[in-house]
């Protein structure tokens, strides 16, 4: 886990210092219950988040807390029996499973003697531990000081009077002034160098589009096995491990689909319920792979009993992107966990694929993926029915290349008829760097 979460540079050779207790390894859970379900948050995905940030579990502690403290978020004779209980374990760190205001944080600080982080704080932790690029650093930095500029309260309190008198006389402002002057420049120069990222995913966007390569992106709750999936597909390596948020860094592939042809497939960060709206701002470079996607994949955890939930939490995420207008296939994972479940497409009345129940360990429910994927691209292409005299081999060949051949048959006089489905812009393409005329 980060420990110097608390110390940050805004421009070259700058810091910021906090007045705030050092967090480290031993750790204390507080699991909030409300009375809203939707407001609820789930005690094992809490824990979860605490483990893959790497810290050690001394105990997890559910208090009520339907009406927040202002000064504690939770009650006050809660916080003494918390109190007591840090002292006696010797915690170093208290999680806790709610936003806190940065009051509330300071507050709680200052009774239990140790470094207190929300669960703001814990997802912003573990996206700095695993995130890769540079642009995935820069908008984890991004999500970092907005959330820091909050909590500026007590910087350099040493420094905040300014003294009078020769050689003695401050510099026209505190120095908390000047911290939240230099954080503001920071986040300026790191939403310009995003906005230059945008730029240059934009062009590749164009680029693909031009193309008219089809783009699936797989989207879905955190762990819910996206990668596995997406190393099954493609033949890949992506980064896979049984634990929230393993993957933050998109990656793409180029797979090719019987009688569709070759589309791209993209493999994006997890979501997660009450996503920190400024996540999803920083991370929206990211996301807009989503929002271009002609099809998307929603991979849920089938074995997973909250599994409607998660689905709900996606498409709210989805929505805010401005993405949930994309058609989705539901791709029900890990059936391996669940007996008596075997892989299976199911359809609607037309007969259009909507989901795919599959086990992504399992190399042979993988055709079954294919086959849906197919047939939902296979919806935006147009369909061509050529005959081919036996000199254009080569167009024949260009084709079967491309993977968009839907049947062949030969003809009396000697002539190959070939049926065929790919985007209009493709076939275009093909046809005019072939030389031989089509009859």
């Amino acid at each position: 886990m980060n420990r110097v979460f608390i110390i940050d540079y805004v421009s070259e050779g700058d810091c910021l210092f906090f007045e705030r207790h050092a967090g480290g390894e031993k750790s204390l859970l507080i699991h909030i219950e409300k009375f809203l379900h939707s407001e609820q948050e789930d005690i094992h995905e809490f824990s979860e988040l605490a483990q893959a940030s790497g810290v050690e579990i001394l105990d997890l502690l559910s208090v009520k807390g339907d009406q927040p403290n202002p000064r504690f978020f939770i009650s006050s004779g809660k916080v003494k029996d918390i109190t007591n209980r840090v002292q006696l374990l010797c915690v170093e760190l208290v999680l806790v499973n709610g936003i806190l205001s940065p009051t509330q944080e300071r507050n709680l600080e200052r009774e239990f003697k140790c470094r207190v982080l929300d669960r703001v704080g814990l997802i912003l932790d573990i996206f700095a531990q695993r995130v890769r690029t540079h642009e995935g650093k820069l908008q984890v930095e991004l999500a970092q000081l907005e959330y820091m500029s909050t909590r500026l309260i007590r910087g350099w309190t040493h420094l905040e009077r300014q003294k009078g008198g020769v050689g003695l006389r401050g510099p026209g402002e505190t120095q908390l002034e000047t911290d939240r002057r230099l954080l503001k420049i920071r986040i300026k120069s790191i939403h310009a160098r995003l906005d230059k990222v945008r730029s240059q995913r934009e062009q590749t966007r164009r680029a693909r589009t031009k193309a008219e390569m089809p783009q699936i992106s797989i989207v879905g709750y955190t762990n819910a096995g996206k990668s596995t999936l997406f190393n099954r597909v493609t033949d890949s390596n992506v980064y896979v491990e049984d634990q929230l948020f393993a993957t933050l860094d998109p990656t793409l592939r180029r797979i090719d689909l019987p009688h569709a042809g070759p589309a791209i497939l993209v493999d994006t960060v997890g979501f997660i319920r009450h996503l920190p709206h400024r996540l999803i701002n920083a991370f929206r470079a990211t996301l807009e792979e989503s929002v271009n996607a002609t099809l998307l994949i929603h991979v849920v955890d089938a074995s997973n009993e909250e599994k409607m939930e998660h689905i709900d939490q996606v498409s709210l995420v989805l929505q805010e992107i401005e993405a949930d207008h994309i058609p989705q296939l539901l791709v029900y994972n890990k059936i391996d966990k669940i007996s008596g479940i075997e892989p299976r497409i199911d359809r609607d009345a037309a007969g259009v694929p909507q989901a795919v129940w599959l086990s992504s360990l399992n190399q042979e429910a993988i055709p079954l993926l294919f086959e849906a994927l197919s047939e939902r691209i296979a919806q935006s292409l147009s369909y061509y029915s050529l005959k081919l005299k036996p000199e254009q081999g080569r167009l024949r060949s260009k084709f079967y290349e491309l993977g968009v051949v839907i049947q062949e048959s030969y003809l009396e006089d000697g002539q190959i008829q070939l049926d065929i489905a790919l985007p209009k812009t493709m076939y275009d393409k093909v046809m005019m760097n072939d030389a031989y005329h089509i009859s």
